[in-house]
C-alpha cells in the first residue's frame, strides 16, 4: 500500500508539474522595443510603456501563460539582443522580410502597413521633388535599419541625387522636418498618422508608398524556446484570424467585438494624448490581467475611452 501510495503521488507531482509547464507558470520573456513610436510604442511622462504592439504582446502573454519585461532597445540592434539572449522577442513594428528571415524567425504576421511621405504643409516641394532631392533641403529622414530608410536607400541607387539622413529615432526625424532641416520623412503609415496628430498645423502626409507590408514579433532562429506557436495561438484567441488567399498573399482578418479589435479602435484613430489619458485611465486592468477575459475587460474600456 505504502508503494503504491508514493508512486501515486510521484505521479500525481508529475501531472502537476506538466501542468504548469504547459500553463507557462512562472516564465518570463524580456521583450525588446524600440520607445517611442506612436501609435506602437509610447511612454508615459512616469516612464511607463504602452502602445499598440506593447499591449499586445501583454495581452498574448496572458492568454499564452507568460509574463513579459519590456525593455527600450535601440531597433539597429533589437536583433542582435534576440540573437545574443539579452532579450527573447523583438517587438517594434518589424517588417518580416527574407534578409530578415535569414537570421531570426517571426510569428505570423499582425499587422499589414504601407510607408507614407511626411511633409511640412508649407513646403515648396510635393512628394515626387522632395524624393528626388529637389527640395529645399535636398534631404529625406527616416530611422536606422527601417523599411523606410532602405527604400529611399534604393531610391539612390537608382540615380536620385537626394540625402539620405538617418536617425536613432522616428521622433528625431520628425523634429528635424518641423523644425525645416529636412523635407521629408518616410515612414510607415499608422505611425505617420500619429506623426500628423501632434503637429496637425504644420505637417500632412504628401503620399503613399504601397509597399505591403507584414509586421511579425521575432524570435531567435530556430526558435529555441518554443515562443512562436504559443505567440501565434494566442494572436487567434485575441480574435485575429490569418487567411491565406490567392498568389499566397494574407489577409488579416479581425474579428468583430474580440480584444484585438478593441486594441486596434483604440490605439488608431484617436490623438496620441487621447490615447495615453485613456491607458492611464484603464491600465491596471492589463497590468494585472490574468485571463483572456481580464484582457478583453482591458480592451473594451480602453477603446470606449480613447474614443469617446
Amino acid at each position: 500500500m505504502k508503494k503504491c501510495f508514493r508512486l501515486l503521488s510521484v505521479l500525481a507531482l508529475l501531472a502537476l508539474v506538466a501542468t504548469s509547464g504547459a500553463l507557462g507558470a512562472g516564465e518570463k520573456f524580456i521583450v525588446a522595443s524600440d520607445i517611442p513610436w506612436a501609435p506602437f510604442e509610447m511612454v508615459t511622462p512616469a516612464g511607463e510603456f504602452f502602445g499598440f504592439d506593447l499591449d499586445v504582446v501583454r495581452a498574448i502573454g496572458v492568454v499564452a501563460g507568460f509574463t513579459v519585461e519590456i525593455k527600450n532597445t535601440a531597433f539597429d540592434t533589437i536583433i542582435e539582443a534576440v540573437l545574443t539572449g539579452k532579450a527573447d522577442i523583438g517587438a517594434s513594428g518589424f517588417t518580416i522580410t527574407a534578409e530578415r528571415e535569414a537570421n531570426v524567425d517571426f510569428s505570423s504576421p499582425y499587422y499589414l502597413s504601407n510607408q507614407a511621405v511626411v511633409m511640412r504643409k508649407d513646403s515648396p516641394a510635393n512628394l515626387v521633388t522632395a524624393l528626388v532631392g529637389m527640395g529645399p533641403n535636398k534631404a529625406v529622414g527616416a530611422q536606422n535599419g527601417t523599411t523606410g530608410y532602405g527604400w529611399v536607400e534604393s531610391l539612390q541607387g537608382t540615380g536620385v541625387e537626394v540625402e539620405l539622413k538617418g536617425y536613432d529615432t522616428y521622433p528625431m526625424a520628425v523634429l528635424d522636418l518641423v523644425n525645416n532641416r529636412i523635407d521629408a520623412v518616410v515612414q510607415d503609415e499608422p505611425a505617420s498618422q500619429a506623426s500628423i496628430a501632434a503637429y496637425p498645423d504644420l505637417l500632412t502626409i504628401g503620399g503613399v508608398i504601397n509597399t505591403y507590408e507584414y509586421f511579425g514579433f521575432l524570435v531567435a532562429n530556430g526558435d529555441p524556446k518554443g515562443i512562436l506557436p504559443r505567440v501565434n495561438a494566442a494572436m487567434a484567441q485575441l480574435g485575429l484570424e490569418i487567411v491565406t488567399g490567392a498568389g499566397g498573399m494574407q489577409d488579416l482578418v479581425i474579428k468583430s467585438g474580440s480584444a484585438w479589435a478593441n486594441l486596434v479602435r483604440a490605439y488608431f484613430g484617436p490623438s496620441p494624448d487621447k490615447i495615453e489619458a485613456a491607458w492611464l485611465a484603464t491600465k491596471s486592468l492589463i497590468l494585472n490581467a490574468k485571463t483572456i477575459a481580464d484582457v478583453q475587460a482591458f480592451a473594451l474600456a480602453f477603446a470606449n475611452e480613447a474614443n469617446k
